[in-house]
């Protein structure tokens, strides 16, 4: 498949190894009732879904969540009723483009970021367009580089 904002294709790929989904490795040191736990204490201090596999992987040893659970790391938050009110991926992209906004109010002449800023911009326009089409956003929303940045102080 061709890339994004480039004429290049790729060709390599990362593939995950194969396991055996909702069983249990036998060199495992927590069990499910422990993962899930953590997973809710994680999340209840706010952390994202990316944070806290991250988190899992590196403190206890825990490489993929949905192995132990037999649900994506997403799936499980959402039966918790622990997810947020936006999805993680478009609020990471508005925070990187706040902070790109806030660069870019002192140093004006860098063309490198501007050509950036649009990029990363149009990446969270075609999110939001997915988002809405799927009911995760509603019709009405509409990305303001202002709102974003509050919506960002806000979540900080």
């Amino acid at each position: 498949m061709a890339r994004m904002h480039t004429k290049k294709h790729g060709k390599s790929k990362s593939r995950k190894p194969v396991v055996e989904i909702g069983t249990i490795p036998s060199t495992a040191t927590v069990t499910k009732e422990q993962i899930e736990e953590l997973i809710t204490g994680y999340a209840k201090q706010g952390m994202s879904p990316a944070l806290i596999g991250e988190r899992m992987k590196r403190e206890h040893n825990v490489p993929y969540i949905r192995q132990y659970l037999g649900i994506r790391l997403s799936e499980f938050l959402k039966q918790k009723g622990l997810e947020g009110s936006m999805p993680s991926d478009i609020l990471d992209l508005m925070k990187t483009a706040v902070k790109m906004r806030i660069h870019l109010g002192k140093n004006n002449k860098d063309t490198y970021n501007t050509i950036r800023l649009r990029r990363i911009e149009s990446k969270i326009w075609r999110l939001a367009k997915y988002y809405m089409r799927e009911g995760v956003l509603p019709q009405s929303w509409r990305y303001d580089p202002e709102t974003a940045a509050l919506l960002i102080k806000g979540k900080q």
